[in-house]
């Protein structure tokens, strides 16, 4: 299984020493894979509406302070040289298809081969409607033909596409990525989400704390693996090589120890709950699990990693 951490690319750790200074020590500290997020912009964030969290208030103290996303993940393939670079998640409307195939084609070239293409829809109305040309309820569809257009890009000597929204011919998109194929992760939790994963995906990634689509619990796990089980299989590809990447937003004791189905919340409790839960995602499936280990310096933050890594993933 493969551990990975966020690396906060908004709020007061998004100052570049903080960054560098923890993808470089995260590398050092054998993490396999560190996440970036993607927002271009934000509306007001007191106004609650994130969908990752009990009340909808985002977790960061601050994170109106962003950078960009693709170029953010850029900097940190040339300040590191083993650990993995996983987008966690593009939202693949935000940039032009051609344009976005590119930039992550030039990530995977200069780093080496070791981007993942995290990918989603994206479900913030108010940044879409500043940043994106194609319309909202859209957004899905956008999504899959956007997909569909990077693979060409990517391993085509002359691609050429026509759909809804993408449109080219005639073109050469060069060098092409280095992994062959470069490896997609798909975002989200609800059933359009795992069928984008079945149709596309080289694993499904989701987060376990999505209020509309909760997989808190290993139950409500178990049961969204089986559905992307089966959605795979009727899109004509083999079950078993779907891999499956979860998102670990809070862990310990901030996580309250019962959801709403009765079942103790994954990830909630003791350094050795902690250690059953990787064993017990390691079972059902999982390959790659990350955590984001927030805490408002620096210096916290990297203890906590090392703590966390010899208290619990070094015991998996």
């Amino acid at each position: 299984m493969q551990i990975g951490f966020n690396l906060p690319n908004s709020g007061p750790l998004s100052k570049v020493p903080d960054m560098t200074r923890l993808a470089v020590e995260g590398e050092a500290l054998g993490f396999d894979y560190l996440t970036v997020t993607d927002h271009v912009v934000l509306p007001d964030t007191k106004v609650p509406g994130y969908p990752y969290s009990e009340d909808g208030a985002f977790y960061e103290e601050a994170p109106l302070e962003r950078h960009e996303q693709l170029v953010g993940m850029a900097y940190i393939a040339a300040k590191t040289s083993r650990i993995r670079l996983v987008a966690a998640v593009l939202v693949v409307p935000h940039r032009p298809a051609v344009l976005a195939a590119k930039m992550l084609a030039t990530i995977d070239v200069l780093s080496g081969g070791r981007l993942v293409v995290g990918i989603g829809a994206g479900w913030l109305k108010a940044e879409f409607d500043a940043v994106v040309t194609t319309p909202f309820p859209e957004r899905g569809r956008v999504t899959d033909e956007y997909i569909d257009a990077f693979r060409v890009l990517w391993t085509e000597s002359s691609p050429q596409f026509a759909g809804k929204y993408v449109n080219f011919r005639g073109i050469v998109l060069e060098p092409k990525p280095i992994q062959r194929p470069l490896p997609i992760w798909v975002g989200g939790e609800g059933m359009l989400a795992i069928r984008r994963a079945a149709r596309v995906g080289d694993a499904w990634y989701p987060i376990g704390s999505n209020n509309q689509h909760l997989l808190d619990t290993l139950p409500r796990l178990e049961a969204g693996i089986a559905r992307l089980r089966q959605a795979t299989a009727e899109a004509g590809r083999d079950p078993a090589s779907m891999g499956v990447s979860f998102r670990v937003k809070r862990y310990g004791a901030v996580v309250p120890a019962r959801a709403s189905d009765g079942e103790r919340r994954l990830f909630s409790g003791s350094e050795a709950d902690l250690i059953e839960d990787f064993r017990a995602l390691k079972k059902l499936g999982v390959g790659a699990i990350d955590i984001d280990f927030g805490r408002p310096t620096v210096d916290a933050v990297l203890a906590e990693m090392k703590r966390f890594r010899a208290a619990v993933i070094d015991k998996i």
